[in-house]
């Protein structure tokens, strides 16, 4: 697990009591404003925000910024979900998932007797999908940015060439990680100096990423998926025994998606469709909480409610979901109002917790990942999650091209029922097959209101309330679900909302998990004698989130988690 540092050893409730100014204050800024997990990735939106580009442009530039200053999260290797909403009201997903190669079959995860070998799908060249970030942030840019490809590109292509002071979160996490990345020559030759180890303060220059980030600012996504960077990826995967071939990488397309709506007390919740379950488990777990009181925040009332909406909703996870281009997922039998309301009453009608099993939703039809935000001068948004899944990917560095390759392939079902690495069952509907997507937990959302019309007559275009996303795998969901409950429900500002202690249950162990302070005894003795089981942990999820107060003021107001590392930053 990588520890957090300087005041970020401590949880972030007791930071929050600690140093109050510190964590309890957002950023304010008057026209445009970034908040990502990595200071100089911030600092690059920022930059090109104030060169004249659009949220769009700032989104793509933190992308490719992480890229070279996060390497356990920011990626070229990996692959998102974008979800932009501009000024005009036209909303978009681009979906940036990784793919499975076309060799991928059934059971090539499993062992002669069946069962899953889970370092095949983790660790090594097995377990990389098809990238899908350099084509997702490059539609970005061509559909939406303002400035180009090249000008976005050219802080990442800055920090890589000229290098940039290690940070102390970024030196042990390299040093916890040094027997995953010590598996493969050239991740242990640039990540961790053949054994000597980066310390903090130290500069980190990386001239063969640099060298790929050029041919990309240069040549766009073709470099990436069918020239000099696609050739370096298929001689690495040869050379190691892995199956993404160049035919993979030809055919390989960022999609455009429409993002799923949902409404959740006078307001709309804009957040992404399948593959990623995050989206459909987030309006899921709204629509059973809306009309119900949910007593005050972190009672055992509120805890009670709200983490058996989530066990419901990740019951419904774990059956239903998987790529919709491939298996039919019954998305608005699981989005209906109606099914919530069957769902809310199975949760008014138990005294405490019981068994669940997933619900009928057909009959109503009609990790380590990184996450940012930004809002632009105009009022143009963009909530970004992308991610390796785990920590530093497969391990597996581009040989030549100076960058990690995802293990996403854990995250298909490599047998239906068995958990993966973030402990998430999945169903026969996320099984492995050449060409899809697998299930994600990625849960970029943007919260509207309603704003009143102009004169008094017609109707005025909703104003961006809330904008945010997570890191935390299976946690990400519930992370974004609870940020949401503070701001709307519980009227926190976005940093009170976003340094609340947060707790957790997934259905599959049948537990909460609840930060280890800030939840009184009395609470966990409620939840005990309720019949639940809980277990402590020391953090979940790591939310950077954009609030706008009131709607259409112009003052954006940013909050980076202090259970993290990040930076909230404008102008």
């Amino acid at each position: 697990m990588l520890h957090r540092f300087t005041p970020r050893f401590l949880p972030a409730f007791i930071l929050a009591l600690a140093f109050p100014a510190a964590g309890l204050t957002p950023v304010a800024a008057r026209h445009a404003i970034v908040v990502s997990d990595e200071p100089l990735a911030t600092d690059a939106g920022v930059e090109i925000l104030r060169a004249g580009g659009n949220a769009a442009d700032a989104a793509v530039a933190v992308g490719f910024a992480l890229a070279v200053t996060d390497p356990r999260a920011g990626n070229l290797g990996g692959g998102g979900f974008m979800l932009i909403r501009l000024a005009n009201g036209e909303a978009a997903v681009v979906d940036y998932r990784e793919e499975a190669p076309g060799a991928a079959t059934r059971n090539m995860y499993l062992d002669a007797q069946g069962d899953p070998v889970p370092a095949s799908s983790r660790v090594g060249p097995l377990a990389v999908g098809v990238p899908g970030t350099v084509a997702g942030l490059a539609l970005a840019e061509e559909k939406y940015g303002k400035l180009g490809l090249s000008r976005v590109l050219s802080p990442a292509i800055r920090l890589a060439e000229e290098g940039f002071p290690v940070s102390y979160a970024l030196a042990l996490s390299l040093k916890e990680s040094e027997d995953h990345l010590s598996k493969f020559a050239e991740s242990r030759r640039i990540f961790l100096r053949d054994g000597h180890l980066y310390e903090p303060g130290e500069i980190f220059r990386q001239p063969k990423l640099a060298q790929t980030l050029y041919f990309i600012a240069a040549l766009g996504p073709n470099a990436f998926y069918r020239g000099p960077i696609a050739q370096d990826i298929v001689t690495t995967m040869r050379d190691l025994h892995g199956v993404v071939g160049p035919d993979d990488l030809a055919h390989y397309q960022a999609k455009l998606r429409r993002p799923l709506v949902g409404r959740f007390r006078g307001y709309t919740i804009l957040t992404v469709p399948p593959p990623s379950s995050g989206g459909v488990a987030l309006i899921e777990m709204l629509n059973i909480l809306d009309p119900l009181d949910l007593g005050p925040p972190n009672s055992f009332e509120s805890l009670h409610l709200v983490a058996e909406a989530m066990r419901r909703a990740y019951a419904d996870r774990a059956t239903y979901l998987g790529d919709a281009d491939f298996v039919s997922v019954p998305l608005s039998g699981l989005l209906s109002p109606k099914y919530a309301a069957k769902l809310r009453e199975e949760i008014l009608q138990a005294k405490g917790e019981g068994p669940v099993e997933p619900g009928n939703p057909v009959a109503f039809e009609s990790s380590d990942t990184t996450h940012y935000s930004v809002v632009d001068g105009d009022g143009n948004a963009v909530a970004n999650t992308y991610t390796l899944n785990g920590y530093y990917g497969s391990g597996v560095t581009v040989e030549g091209a100076g960058f990690l390759l995802n293990n996403e392939m854990d995250d298909f079902a490599a047998k239906p029922g068995a958990p993966n690495m973030f402990g998430l069952v999945q169903g026969e509907a996320n099984t492995v097959g050449p060409h899809k997507r697998p299930l994600s937990s990625m849960t970029p959302a943007i919260v509207l209101a309603d704003a009143p019309p102009e004169g008094g007559a017609g109707q005025a275009t909703p104003q961006v309330r809330l904008v945010l996303g997570s890191p935390g795998g299976g946690t990400i969901i519930n992370s974004v679900l609870e940020v949401i409950l503070n701001v709307l429900v519980y009227k926190m500002d976005v940093q009170m909302a976003v340094t609340a202690p947060r707790y957790h249950h997934q259905w599959i162990p049948d537990r909460i998990d609840l930060e280890r302070f800030g939840f009184s005894a009395d609470t966990i003795q409620k939840l005990h004698a309720a019949g639940y089981t809980t277990r402590f942990v020391e953090n979940l999820g790591d939310v950077d989130a954009i609030e706008i107060n009131p709607p259409g003021s112009g003052w954006r107001f940013g909050a980076a988690d202090p259970r993290g590392d990040g930076k909230a930053a404008g102008y």
